[in-house]
């Protein structure tokens, strides 16, 4: 298979992104397969840059088992499942899914590779009786892995690969209960190396403030910020760091970000009259209320399923209004529309996009539009980036919340959504909005005009 550069999938991806060229088109351009250059896409939208980068990585049994759970829970395929956990290869993903459905669970444990040194030395063959010296010592031994890999399970602990600096943490936290030089050898690891940890690990830790700080950011946003926007919010603190070295802090205190879902669809044909694609992703608007997306999206909870209808204005990335209903009935949109009209002014000149669902297509629906003077847009059949930016949101929405938390029931679900909506509105603060929230925009804007 060919191998391509960092820059030359980038250049790929956004000339499809940029949305002039069909992807076949970009693909022959760049001699590559259709099928691969899509996957490259999918990487992009859910990791940026860092999904297209080319890495080795060893996977626990654990975080494995994560990932054909989601499979089954989700009915994801294995390439959705890769783009989804970042994993550089979807054929990764159906080597696992095939060993475990063969043979189970122990077929995720990775083996060593490569064949056996010949420099070992043949094991010499066990003496028919031993002393009871000899005995107590390979008791005492037994005991000392024991408790060595027990330790060593507790702490790497979704971390990933065993580190010799993870090691050498657990020698140290042994080496009261049994002699050094024998726990660095069962941790086969170089005695400088541990004895190099030592010395660094009395040291008083530097970053000792940045992690907290990283920690209470992590925790007040309930987990739903990366390193990216820590690191900005660490600058507001006062605090200035690298969003590499953001990034390595949150890995060493244990913190990261979660996954995203698939959405629902509402389309069923042509059900009503079909809009024309007015907006034509033209996503910036000048003032509020001039543009406004909306769609339908799905939560699966309890063996239960709940709609949320949200409308968004595209000038700040607000969420003017909303309904959740347990059933994808007209009203689920008419209400929320309702409570959206209550925030116009009636000489408005506004453009209210959606995609092709039934729900849009409606002649009640339409009608609501131009009873306000509203110009109706839709998206073409079966493109979902001519409707991004909702899309965009309900991922954010599913992966800072639904993802992210434990639910005791339904309405508990509905309760932890309002908070969410508020915070979303008037706290997450969004890049393109010069790192404000959307509220805090839409004020500053106002105040300065």
């Amino acid at each position: 298979m060919a191998k391509f550069t960092i820059e030359k999938k980038l250049r790929a991806v956004r000339e499809y992104l940029a949305g002039h060229t069909s992807i076949k088109q970009i693909a022959k351009r760049h001699t590559v397969n259709k099928q691969v250059l899509h996957h490259w896409i999918e990487r992009y939208r859910h990791h940026g840059e860092d999904g297209l980068r080319k890495r080795y990585t060893n996977y626990t049994p654990e975080y494995k088992m994560d990932v054909l759970n989601f499979m089954n829970d989700t009915g994801a395929s294995p390439s959705e499942a890769a783009t989804v956990f970042d994993i550089p290869s979807r054929s990764t993903v159906s080597n696992w899914k095939a060993a475990h459905d063969l043979i189970g669970p122990e077929a995720l444990i990775s083996k060593k590779k490569g064949r056996p040194s010949m420099k070992e030395k043949p094991k010499k063959p066990v003496p028919p009786k031993k002393s009871n010296e000899t005995l107590q010592e390979e008791v005492e031994r037994l005991r000392m892995e024991n408790a060595y890999f027990k330790k060593v399970e507790c702490l790497s602990e979704g971390k990933g690969t065993l580190t010799t600096q993870l090691k050498a943490q657990v020698i140290y936290e042994l080496r009261h209960d049994f002699k050094v030089v024998d726990l660095i050898q069962v941790a086969s690891i170089p005695r400088s190396t541990y004895y190099y940890w030592i010395k660094h690990h009395e040291r008083p830790d530097k970053y000792k403030e940045v992690k907290a700080n990283i920690a209470e950011i992590y925790h007040e946003h309930k987990g739903r910020y990366g390193h990216r926007n820590i690191q900005i919010e660490l600058g507001k603190r006062g605090i200035q760091h690298d969003p590499k070295t953001v990034l390595k802090l949150m890995k060493a205190i244990g913190l990261t970000c979660r996954v995203r879902m698939k959405k629902y669809r509402s389309y069923r044909g042509n059900v009503g009259k079909v809009a024309p694609n007015v907006l034509s992703r033209d996503f910036t608007a000048e003032k509020p209320n001039q543009k406004w997306v909306t769609d339908v999206t799905e939560f699966s909870l309890f063996g239960q399923k709940l709609y949320l209808s949200p409308v968004l204005d595209l000038f700040n990335s607000e969420i003017i209004a909303y309904t959740i209903q347990s059933r994808p009935t007209y009203d689920l949109v008419s209400t929320m529309l309702e409570q959206a009209f209550e925030q116009l002014d009636p000489e408005v000149e506004l453009v209210l996009h959606s995609d092709q669902g039934w729900h849009y297509q409606m002649e009640k629906y339409q009608t609501a539009l131009i009873n306000r003077n509203i110009t109706q847009s839709m998206s073409r059949k079966g493109n979902c980036l001519d409707n991004a930016v909702i899309e965009n949101f309900f991922g954010i929405l599913k992966t800072e919340l639904l993802y992210l938390q434990e639910f005791e029931s339904i309405e508990h679900f509905r309760q932890e959504l309002d908070d969410y909506m508020v915070y979303y509105n008037q706290k997450r603060m969004k890049s393109k909005l010069k790192n404000m929230s959307p509220v805090e925009y839409r004020t500053h804007v106002e105040q300065a005009a």
